[in-house]
């Protein structure tokens, strides 16, 4: 109810763990339901915040069960963003290695493509290398993951945040996957999106190269055309 949601956030907000108990209890026994709900995905996020490891875990293990069909869901994805921003690091981990192996297909998905991109910000070191690592390793040429996503209106989005929380020596090799395609990017409004922000931290870094404008399709300089 577009109205009741309120006074339920307010009860996990205002009251102690046993006196929302029976809250908890409904809320459990519906939980993805809940969860894909426009109203009802603001009640799962507000225990996740306030309540006890006692009562969210057994909603947590429910949301991972259903993490396929939530990550892809208009308002599911939203209680997933959630658990990244402010659960638990073995929370996170756990949703972390989920989406691996799943990035390209997940990150052009509307709903779904934000939550690689929150996996991709709140990860762990080894974990944003390994997400990165996966689509930087996957083909090359015009059929290589990283091209596809960068063409995509909502997969350049993740490329992008993976440009700016890349390692040094990653972020160099993701340019160096860039710079054959600078021309064709060039040609997509989503494409020019990656420019803008690679060129924003060559400006930053010389270890990088020249800037991405220097060069064509085939490497070489404007001027040895």
């Amino acid at each position: 109810d577009q109205n009741g949601n309120h006074v339920i956030q307010k009860c996990i907000e205002c009251c102690t763990g046993d006196d929302i108990d029976f809250i908890i209890r409904d809320v459990t026994k519906q939980v993805f339901q809940l969860s894909a709900h426009p109203y009802g995905c603001r009640v799962i996020q507000r225990i996740l915040e306030n309540c006890k490891e006692v009562q969210t875990r057994p909603i947590l293990d429910i949301l991972y069960s259903e993490l396929e069909n939530l990550v892809q869901d208009q308002y599911g994805n939203y209680v997933i963003q959630h658990v990244l921003e402010h659960g638990k690091s073995e929370d996170r981990s756990r949703i972390v290695n989920a989406i691996m192996g799943r990035v390209l297909h997940l990150s052009q998905h509307k709903f779904a493509s934000n939550v690689v991109e929150k996996c991709v910000t709140y990860a762990t070191r080894e974990e944003k290398r390994q997400l990165i690592d996966e689509v930087v390793s996957f083909g090359d040429g015009p059929n290589s993951a990283l091209l596809t996503m960068m063409k995509d209106q909502f997969a350049n989005y993740v490329v992008q945040k993976m440009i700016d929380v890349a390692e040094p020596a990653q972020r160099k090799v993701l340019l160096q996957k860039v710079r054959p395609h600078i021309q064709s990017l060039r040609k997509f409004t989503y494409g020019k999106h990656i420019i803008t922000k690679l060129e924003k931290h060559l400006s930053k870094s010389s270890d990088l190269g020249g800037p991405l404008s220097s060069t064509n399709s085939n490497g070489l300089s404007h001027y040895d055309n």
